[in-house]
């Protein structure tokens, strides 16, 4: 089979089109023909740093050829003993072993048959592959970390992202009143996802307007953006970050408006991943697809995300 392997860090030259074997399967695994992929931003941190690709692959010592990626749908192919939910020939989507080594950069996957969940009849491979780790990241931490409920206020920083648009989404299937930052240009994009307000981070400084938020959704490096979090959530309130932790002067503000705070890491998950099933296939949720890149230009998807600029989801078709 085709997969892109990786010998050493650094540029989109590094990632090498190989003919490689298929992977074997063990018995709680299941062989995926890879219909999409999809594309985030920790796959151009892991590609690039030695200390990323090492601190969630988790490699053993003499590990020097790596094989990234995590979001994939796909077909199933052929089943472990121990499977009795799959059967082969269904089409399933999921974020494999994250944090962990996925090698989903490949015309075939073994994966964890607790990782996946099927694929709603009503949406596409390209849809499902971007609804796995952005998807699940905004699930776990709105739901799993911040217990969202109906009628709290999110302010969601980031909306038009890919984490961005799926938090909007979630927040807004569970009856939040929610406000996204986006730039101008993005406007439209979030309110149409369902944003009740907009504030324009280029213009407008969110915690002059926001100071009441039940959750806010932090997906911005950086300690100063941080403490700009904080203020903008209520007493008591939650504030959710997913780049960056809360020390020091952070912890201090934290505290002292009795807020949860959660640096969050997404994790493989299938239960969730039915969830995320349920909401796409209710039409509650969607995949915004920005681009699609055939497999073969998959490095061309690196560059994309690398602008900073993407609306949504870049994916892979393979």
């Amino acid at each position: 089979m085709k997969a892109y392997t990786l010998k050493e860090n650094g540029g989109i030259g590094n990632l090498r089109l190989s003919e490689i074997d298929k992977p074997k399967i063990n018995a709680d695994e299941v062989l995926v023909k890879v219909k999409a992929i999809s594309i985030n931003p920790v796959d151009t941190f892991v590609r690039q740093n030695e200390s990323s690709l090492r601190g969630i692959l988790k490699p053993g010592k003499d590990e020097n050829t790596f094989i990234i990626g995590w979001d994939i749908s796909g077909i199933i192919e052929e089943n472990g003993s121990n499977i009795t939910e799959f059967k082969i020939g269904d089409e399933v989507f999921g974020m494999v072993n994250f944090p962990g080594n996925g090698k989903a950069y490949a015309e075939y996957v073994a994966v964890p048959a607790n990782q996946l969940a099927l694929k709603p009849k009503n949406i596409s491979f390209e849809e499902a592959a971007a609804a796995t780790l952005a998807a699940l990241t905004a699930w776990q931490g709105l739901v799993t970390y911040a217990k969202i409920k109906k009628g709290d206020k999110v302010l969601i920083h980031a909306a038009g992202g890919g984490v961005g648009h799926y938090v909007v989404q979630i927040a807004k299937s569970f009856g939040a009143y929610v406000v996204g930052t986006v730039s101008t240009s993005k406007r439209d994009f979030v309110l149409k996802l369902g944003a009740d307000e907009f504030i324009d981070y280029t213009k407008e400084k969110f915690e002059e307007k926001v100071n009441d938020a039940d959750i806010v959704f932090d997906s911005i490096p950086g300690s100063e953006h941080l403490l700009r979090s904080i203020a903008a959530a209520k007493k008591g309130g939650t504030v959710i970050s997913i780049k960056s932790g809360f020390e020091g002067e952070l912890a201090e503000r934290a505290k002292e408006k009795e807020l949860h705070t959660y640096r969050i890491l997404v994790n493989s998950n299938g239960n969730d991943m039915k969830q995320i099933a349920r909401l796409l296939e209710e039409g509650k949720i969607h995949s915004h697809v920005s681009e699609k890149f055939k497999f073969e230009d998959l490095p061309k998807a690196h560059q994309q995300i690398e602008t900073g600029k993407t609306l949504g989801k870049i994916v892979v078709v393979v």
